[in-house]
């Protein structure tokens, strides 16, 4: 679905059951020219999750659940799932540092909204 006057985001909800969580929760996708990064990273609440506050990564909108790459940004930001190049996570770590507060307010539902969490995310620049 398009929010209106932001051509360059897509976002969707999507219901995925994984063993990760357990459960079912929403994702928003975030295209690569509203990120600055080479690939697509994806934004959720919390929604029942029993791990702390993750993001997802895909090389496109496009994916099965088993294919996004699962990144905690707590304590540190690591990979928890799947397989990211050393570049793309630095590249990743520049985007989630300038965007944490964002992050993890909407994953805390402090944000309730999906098209307010986007409107605050900022790109990074290469």
């Amino acid at each position: 679905m398009k929010h209106s006057g932001q051509n360059a985001i897509e976002t969707f909800n999507e219901s995925v059951s994984t063993a990760e969580s357990g459960g079912l929760f929403e994702m928003a996708n975030l295209s690569p020219k509203r990120t600055g990064l080479p690939f697509v990273v994806w934004i959720s609440p919390k929604a029942g999750a029993s791990h702390d506050v993750r993001v997802k990564v895909s090389s496109g909108p496009k994916v099965h659940a088993a294919e996004l790459v699962s990144v905690a940004i707590r304590p540190d930001i690591h990979v928890v799932g799947g397989k990211m190049s050393a570049h793309d996570l630095s590249l990743l770590k520049v985007w989630v540092e300038a965007n944490y507060d964002v992050i993890v307010r909407y994953w805390d539902g402090d944000i309730e909204y999906t098209e307010d969490a986007i409107a605050a995310l900022k790109p990074i620049t290469k």
